[in-house]
């Protein structure tokens, strides 16, 4: 360590105070922290499941504030973190690492200069950023002062305890160590705007509480959904607070409130009207070498909302088997989050959060630490851990009786695609094992509200939660899929009764989806069918048919569990697996059979469609190749995406294994670019383009390529690459399925894209949560609660791993062929254990 002087102050200049964050090619490392332009897009998530959000920035910075139950991507609020170090020159500066480059031009107003920003103002020199979810973690440096500080930013987020994962709050913890060899006299301070202000056209304030201040915003006649707060609060009894600062025109508060840090004194302000901002002020004295913690606590309150979406049943077919007036009595007009009804307002949730922290916060560090304790790949646990933050942003929510509804990700300023949209929710493997509890009101809704008396489903669930009217085609892969999830979902649980109440709804899905798209039962989708791609196919193709074959295997396994007459069920499956593997394999892949002339639907021209229709040139396009936006002779890459969803499900693959790994090893060679420079794709490019590597969803390697293929055919989406990574591994090509994920993290390292926001139609799209399948392939851990059986089915060899369950998690380990399992939270029932197909003893 080097030894220098500042003013007659020996500062010892901690050489190793950042941390190594490179390999020696200079690459960042999977799972490490990040610096220099790897910090310039970072952005974490803080907040509850389905409670609102803002993000911490990779520099320290305040952005995405959205606490009103819709996106603020843009909202940057004057907030911000400050320290003053008395009798030191330039000794005040804000608790953060330099602006990034980016956001000096280009971003909005920055030709105006971007006034009301705190980026004018003194900041530490060298920032590191660091994150194990849901903690994350700055390191400020600067060789002009003589304090280090290290933040660290969470919310409670704890496996099956949805209530705490789910409160609208955060905490910063600023930890100040004294790097030099003399005590010195230091104020803290947490300075803002009042960011929840909207109208003149009613009251807007900033309130006292105990140590600390709460911005509030009250709604209008037009507006009620405006009425919120937020509370700004710490446990420091030294505190003092500028409840008002100065009120004046142009830059006048802020430049008075710096003026005010600059001066090191605790000013006391009282409440006035019209404040702009406030501050709140803690001493902290430092011996040398002494550290001590500030903790910055928030909770906001948002009752309120302005979503009302979907459109109403109109009959009694609309209503569904289950429908009773009373179910929704107390369903209020518009959404209502859950918290609202815990909580009666701002104070409950800060005493609530006050009261509870030291608990949250060991029960968070457990989970914490048993989900990194594991051996299995850096990158895989990165791409886990980053789309965690999925559950923690505007993408998810919570209703007013505790269910779950979700948008399918965020835009902007608006929810991206709305109704827990069924088939991009079936990709999302991580609910269902880290909230089991929620996972299942997601199929209930699906069964019991959103599916009519034929066996409908409507794959857009209304909100607030309520029957829809059933004007649009049903989603076949989400419907499908849905069978699949009550399956998995049942297993996870061990609840009979649960299953058993279902059954009825899940039979008559399933002759919904034959009678509809099989309607001569071949054991093919044939007649157009639609699809995540937001359009219909037309013809079977493998696709869509896996989902077939895998629904009909679980419903196979369903019904004989119950006693149930399957025989129909298990003939159309003998049929569906010889049509997968006799007509649509290629003899390297499942493709489509195109048709259109020969089906029981109307002519495309005049079918109901998505966005889209037929022009005159469009009708040449038909009469030549056939109906727009289909992939024919195609190598899609989620090809067997039904396939995949039985194997996170715990059902075998319904279709030929043999067939399905080749299909696999065909999209890997085929799909996967390391270079995309010369791909052209005229559709949706940012996610992935030039030089960044991706998987494509589709390649046509024989030729035959439409003119107009399926709208997102030449795109790039995370959810799908770590689909057809997982499953790769799954059928034991772990290098290949490696590389897939790889690449993918490698465009989200933080220089160019947020590392802990993969986007696709929106920002935390949910589809990304089909990396959590990651952890099952490589392992084989899969607990099945109905049969209280723990399976292991390595393909890494030997390993540690996470494991939740519906009753409590744990770390999963298999060392010499023998596994042991190591119990963290709550309990699980283990009385057989099966590892790679033999029964073996478990150490616990």
């Amino acid at each position: 360590m080097k030894a220098r002087f500042l003013k007659g102050t020996l500062v010892l200049a901690a050489a190793t105070f950042l941390s190594l964050s490179a390999s020696a090619d200079g690459k960042r490392q999977y799972t490490g922290p990040y610096s220099g332009e790897n910090l310039n897009h970072v952005a974490f998530p803080i907040g509850g499941l389905g409670s609102g959000m803002f993000c911490l920035e990779g520099t320290g910075n305040i952005s995405h504030m959205s606490p009103r139950h819709y996106p603020e991507v843009f909202h940057e609020p004057c907030t911000f973190a400050a320290i003053h170090v008395k009798g030191l020159k330039n000794g005040t500066k804000v608790l953060e690492g330099n602006v990034p480059e980016w956001k000096k031009f280009g971003d909005n107003d920055t030709g105006l200069g971007k006034g009301g920003t705190t980026w004018g103002l003194p900041r530490f020199s060298d920032c590191e950023f660091s994150s194990r979810f849901p903690f994350a973690t700055i390191k400020l440096h600067d060789d002009e002062m003589p304090v280090d500080v290290v933040l660290t930013a969470f919310n409670p987020f704890i496996p099956n305890d949805e209530d705490n994962s789910g409160l609208p709050v955060g905490v910063f913890e600023y930890q100040f160590t004294n790097t030099s060899d003399k005590a010195i006299e230091t104020v803290f301070s947490f300075n803002t705007r009042n960011f929840m202000f909207r109208t003149h056209d009613a009251l807007s304030e900033i309130v006292p509480m105990k140590n600390g201040f709460v911005l509030r915003q009250e709604g209008t006649k037009a507006e009620p959904w405006i009425n919120g707060e937020f509370a700004i609060f710490t446990d420091n009894d030294e505190a003092v607070v500028n409840h008002t600062w100065f009120r004046g025109g142009w830059f006048d508060p802020l430049t008075m409130a710096w003026n005010d840090l600059t001066t090191g004194e605790l000013k006391s302000v009282s409440p006035k009207p019209g404040a702009p901002g406030a501050t709140l002020f803690v001493p902290v004295a430092l011996k040398a070498g002494e550290s001590k913690t500030v903790k910055v606590f928030m909770a906001w309150y948002n009752p309120d909302s302005m979503h009302r979406i979907g459109p109403d049943a109109v009959d009694d077919n609309d209503l569904g088997d289950r429908y009773s007036p009373d179910l929704y009595k107390d369903t209020p007009n518009t959404y209502r989050p859950w918290y609202a009804t815990r909580f009666k307002n701002t104070q409950e949730v800060a005493k609530y959060w006050l009261d509870n922290y030291q608990t949250l916060r060991e029960r968070t560090v457990k989970f914490t630490e048993a989900f990194y304790d594991s051996t299995l790949p850096a990158e895989v646990i990165e791409a886990v851990a980053a789309n965690l933050t999925i559950l923690k942003s505007t993408t998810v929510m919570r209703q007013h009786d505790g269910r779950m509804w979700n948008w399918e990700g965020s835009g902007d300023t608006w929810g991206s695609c709305h109704g827990s949209c069924t088939h991009v929710w079936n990709y999302a493997q991580a609910i269902c094992h880290l909230f089991p509890r929620m996972e299942r009101t997601l199929r209930e809704t699906e069964f019991k509200v959103s599916q009519n008396k034929d066996g409908h489903q409507a794959f857009r669930t209304n909100i607030p939660i309520r029957p829809v009217h059933h004007d649009f085609h049903s989603a076949s892969d989400g419907q499908l899929g849905g069978i699949m999830k009550v399956y998995r979902d049942w297993r996870i649980s061990g609840d009979d009764a649960w299953i058993a109440d279902l059954w009825p709804l899940i039979q008559k899905s399933m002759d919904y989806c034959i009678r509809t798209w099989d309607p001569k039962e071949v054991g093919a989708l044939e007649e157009p069918h639609h699809n995540t791609y937001d359009i219909e196919f037309w013809g079977p193709d493998g696709m869509c048919t896996s989902f077939y074959a895998g629904a009909l295997n679980a419903t196979i396994e369903m019904g004989t569990y119950l006693k149930k007459d399957v025989k129909r069920y298990k003939a159309l499956l003998a049929k569906c697996q010889d049509y997968m593997e006799t007509k649509l394999f290629n003899g390297e892949y499942f493709y489509q059979q195109v048709r259109w002339k020969d089906l029981q639907a109307t002519d495309p021209t005049s079918a109901q469609m998505f966005h889209a229709g037929y022009s005159d040139e469009a009708v040449v396009i038909l009469e030549k190749e056939g109906p727009k936006y289909q992939y024919g002779t195609g190598c899609i890459s989620d090809g067997v995406l039904g396939c995949w969803m039985s194997l996170t499900a715990g059902l075998q693959e319904p279709i030929s294994s043999e067939k399905v790994r080749s299909h696999l090893n065909s999209v890997y060679a085929y799909n996967l670019k390391h270079d995309l420079s010369d791909h052209a794709n005229p559709q949706r490019p940012t996610y992935a383009l030039g030089h960044d590597g991706g998987l494509l969803l589709c390649t046509w390697p024989r030729g035959g390529k439409p003119q107009l293929p399926f709208v997102y055919s030449d795109e790039v989406w995370t959810g799908i690459e770590y689909q057809v990574a997982s499953h790769l591994i799954f059928e034991g090509e772990v290098e290949k399925g490696l590389d897939i994920v790889r690449t993918c993290r490698d465009r989200y390292d933080g220089r160019i894209r947020n590392p802990f926001n993969e986007y696709e139609c929106g920002s935390w799209y949910a589809r990304a949560m089909s990396s959590y399948g990651l952890l099952q392939a490589l392992t084989g851990v899969r607990y099945d609660a109905v049969t209280k059986t723990l399976y292991i089915d390595s393909k890494v060899g030997d390993f540690r791993s996470f494991l939740s369950t519906n009753s409590g998690y744990a770390t999963v380990s298999l060392e010499g062929g023998k596994p042991s399992i190591k119990m963290i939270e709550g309990d699980i029932d283990v009385q057989n254990c099966i590892v790679s197909g033999k029964k073996a003893k478990l150490s616990k």
